[in-house]
């Protein structure tokens, strides 16, 4: 094990040693990334920490103390320096959420441990592997928003880029090696811009999942009071809607609609403790579903059947290319680009090549089957 050997990090809580780190990283060709958020422990969640790692020093940078972090921007924005992460599309969605950051040049050593057809694909699974390094994930839901950080939480933060430009040249050298190095390249590329690709939830998180859409429309008008109650806590005390009431219970009152506090106390899933402290203002809502207008949530259209059978086809013709190269199904054709394909519907290469404009080596490469696969 080799953590005992780390420098101590740098952390950055002002100004004047931001601008010190800017220089020093100016001069970088790569750098490991990482981010620490406080989604489990707050109702809005943010970056509470970026942690930026060269050959020589690990930087700690807290954007909860630095007001202004504009002038970093320019070297996630900077082509010529290579950007390392792991799993990166959440740091990219969150970074250009809280700070605008925009993205280019990242090599990814999750998406290249996939595309070299690792099993596991785990940061810790991977400083093992390659590195011979064991870590203690013991802080991975931690709540980086609490301030001051303890050290262990801070050499855990170090612990997640320290390592990342070693581990990037070991899996490029094996991505050369596989003749896989263009296709690692167009998703580096695609991972640039997960920012700005549509979420797959249409639907407000109240109404996702099983549950909702079974009420009827009074029912549901109930449901929409209650989750607009929860919101109210949640926001109010600063924690994720699950802290407060899980959305079972609140389909459960829902359909049950308990009128006063005997009927409420029969309801089971949640503490005693909780029904009394919350118990009026439940009550208050569901009352006022009752009394307001019936309403219908506006779920997505089923696809057609010719949508679904295409979807069907492409997914076992991926799944047996993907059996050949020894990789996820997911390396062959990513899901967003399957689907767009299925919904398309291209007869010819030129109309496929417009669909697959993202992705030009799959295109080279497997082209003509998806177009036998389909047409």
């Amino acid at each position: 094990m080799k953590t005992h050997n780390l420098p101590d990090p740098i952390l950055i809580e002002n100004k004047s040693a931001l601008d010190r780190m800017l220089d020093d990283l100016s001069q970088e060709a790569a750098l490991g990334v990482d981010t620490e958020a406080n989604s489990l422990h707050a109702y809005q969640e943010q970056v509470c920490l970026i942690q930026i790692s060269t050959l020589e020093r690990d930087y700690l940078v807290d954007p909860l103390a630095i007001e202004d972090l504009s002038s970093l921007r320019d070297i996630f924005s900077d082509p010529k320096i290579e950007k390392i992460f792991h799993a990166s599309e959440y740091d990219v969605i969150m970074l250009a959420k809280d700070l605008g950051f925009e993205m280019a040049n990242i090599f990814d050593t999750m998406l290249a441990a996939r595309i070299l057809g690792r099993k596991k694909m785990g940061l810790d699974s991977l400083l093992e592997e390659l590195l011979g390094v064991k870590v203690n994930k013991r802080y991975q839901k931690a709540d980086w928003g609490k301030r001051p950080l303890p050290a262990g939480m801070l050499r855990y933060a170090q612990i997640d880029t320290h390592y990342l430009i070693d581990i990037r040249n070991i899996l490029a050298t094996q991505l050369r090696q596989a003749k896989r190095w263009e296709l690692a390249q167009e998703d580096f590329t695609r991972a640039c811009n997960a920012h700005e690709r549509p979420s797959r939830q249409k639907l407000p998180p109240c109404w996702r999942g099983n549950g909702p859409q079974d009420l009827s429309p009074q029912k549901a008008a109930v449901y929409k009071k209650l989750c607009d109650y929860r919101d109210g806590i949640a926001q109010k005390k600063d924690k994720p809607l699950f802290k407060v009431f899980s959305r079972r219970f609140l389909v459960t009152l829902a359909e049950e609609c308990p009128r006063n506090q005997h009927e409420l106390r029969t309801i089971k899933g949640v503490p005693h403790w909780m029904k009394k402290r919350y118990g009026a203002g439940l009550l208050k809502s569901i009352q006022e579903g009752l009394e307001a207008e019936p309403f219908a949530i506006s779920y997505p259209q089923r696809p057609d059947r010719d949508y679904l059978d295409r979807v069907q086809e492409l997914k076992a013709w991926r799944k047996k290319t993907a059996k050949k190269m020894g990789v996820n199904s997911a390396v062959i054709l990513p899901r967003v680009i399957l689907n767009a394909i299925a919904e398309n519907n291209p007869h010819t290469r030129e109309e496929l090549e417009s669909v697959m404009e993202e992705v030009p080596w799959r295109m080279e490469h497997f082209g003509k089957e998806i177009l036998r696969t389909i047409t």
